[in-house]
């Protein structure tokens, strides 16, 4: 593949270290790639060496998908403006997004990321319910504006941050590794969700109310965790009783990723008050959205505080998710991540029979985690086993990442 290089790869390095915040994450740290280039499932550093991504979030529909270019700097050569003006393609989006959402969800807000699209669900969620405090799940990541750390235990316990006095963590329901541990059964999605029903009369007993239930749908950086049946819906059904808006995270998980659904809440049964999207919304070009009632968004609107977003709903960012979701339901991309799925969890379990270093094996579609393990019995987590797994497959042309709260989970 033809790549061109703009400098020496330790120029570009050196720049950074100079000009970048160190709290900038960067991929590899200690022997960074520097890419160039991509196309499909593919990526390309500075000498033309290709990498097969299986880390990248963002590339939904395959890096550089001809599609989603095409529309994007067709309608970036006619107009790109904020959303105060009417456009079709703001609205064309709304109407394609919600057609894949089941009723009552039809309002749309869009926004630039998932942090602003979270945050935005919270400030809505608050109008709607009149109550302040929020549920989130133990290592829960929903953004980095500080409105969203303080319902991150995967950020703020990192930083040794004192947790909000509004904040209300439940335990996650992590079959393997959680508090309550065995078959991911409805018998076990009851006892995490009775431990949410305490937290709610807990709150209730000092005087808070909750105004807000909020999780992935299937948490990621809490290890790529499936709940147990049955889970949400007694959730939300307890949330809802004590006047609380249920919001689910799709960020990561949502547009088909898990196969066969679109929405990773589907898995569960229910329907959320307030969906958020992002990430792979727009393959890779900064757009995502809220999506709510008729009824909640109209609350929002009453509480005198007009909302806007200078980008956000932008005719180009508009048109890249429009492009992104035609793709999707024109190539099966669904029922394509559903079959490789299932067959790659097949093979995975299969490796699992072979390594005891193998702990878990877990996952729906293309939302697979791997945890490796010390020791089966004692289930200690098997971290730097899984960076030097991470390592390797680098060197082999791989990338690929590790998450949970002990980074053992690939």
């Amino acid at each position: 593949m033809d790549v061109k290089e703009h400098m020496p790869k330790h120029d570009t390095l050196n720049l950074r270290k100079r000009h970048v915040g160190e709290s900038c994450k960067l991929f590899f740290r200690s022997d960074p790639i520097k890419i160039v280039k991509a196309k499909g499932q593919y990526m390309y550093d500075e000498t033309g060496v290709k990498y097969l991504d299986c880390m990248n979030n963002v590339a939904h529909v395959g890096h550089c998908d001809e599609t989603v270019v095409n529309a994007a700097t067709q309608q970036m050569a006619i107009l790109n403006t904020n959303n105060r003006f009417l456009h079709d393609n703001l609205v064309l989006c709304a109407k394609r997004l919600t057609a894949t959402l089941p009723e009552p969800l039809s309002v749309c807000y869009f926004v630039n990321s998932g942090s602003e699209a979270n945050d935005l669900a919270l400030r809505i969620a608050r109008a709607y319910s009149m109550q302040y405090d929020v549920i989130c799940l133990e290592q829960a990541y929903h953004g980095h504006l500080s409105s969203l750390i303080d319902i991150s235990p995967y950020k703020y316990e990192v930083g040794k941050f004192p947790k909000k006095e509004w904040v209300h963590v439940a335990a996650i329901p992590d079959s393997y590794r959680g508090k309550y541990r065995g078959e991911n059964s409805e018998e076990i999605g009851e006892l995490y969700a009775k431990e949410v029903e305490e937290l709610v009369k807990d709150a209730e007993a000092k005087g808070r109310k909750i105004g807000a239930f909020i999780a992935e749908s299937a948490p990621s950086c809490g290890g790529q965790i499936i709940f147990p049946p049955g889970y949400l819906k007694k959730v939300y059904k307890c949330v809802r009783a004590a006047g609380g808006v249920c919001i689910a995270d799709e960020v990561q998980v949502g547009f088909g990723r898990v196969g066969k659904h679109w929405w990773a809440f589907e898995l569960q049964d229910v329907v959320p008050d307030i969906i958020t999207v992002g990430k792979s919304m727009g393959n890779g070009h900064p757009v995502s959205a809220v999506v709510t009632t008729k009824e909640i968004s109209m609350a929002f609107k009453d509480n005198g505080m007009e909302y806007f977003n200078t980008f956000g709903g932008n005719p180009v960012s508009c048109a890249a998710a429009l492009s992104v979701m035609e793709v999707v339901e024109r190539d099966g991309l669904s029922q394509h991540a559903a079959e490789v799925g299932d067959y790659t969890i097949a093979l995975l379990n299969e490796l699992k029979e072979k390594h005891p270093t193998i702990g878990d094996v877990r996952g729906i579609g293309l939302f697979i985690g791997v945890e490796l393990v010390e020791n089966r019995e004692t289930r200690e987590p098997a971290t730097a086993l899984a960076q030097h797994v991470i390592t390797m497959l680098k060197e082999n042309k791989i990338l690929m990442s590790s998450d949970g709260p002990d980074r053992n989970v690939l």
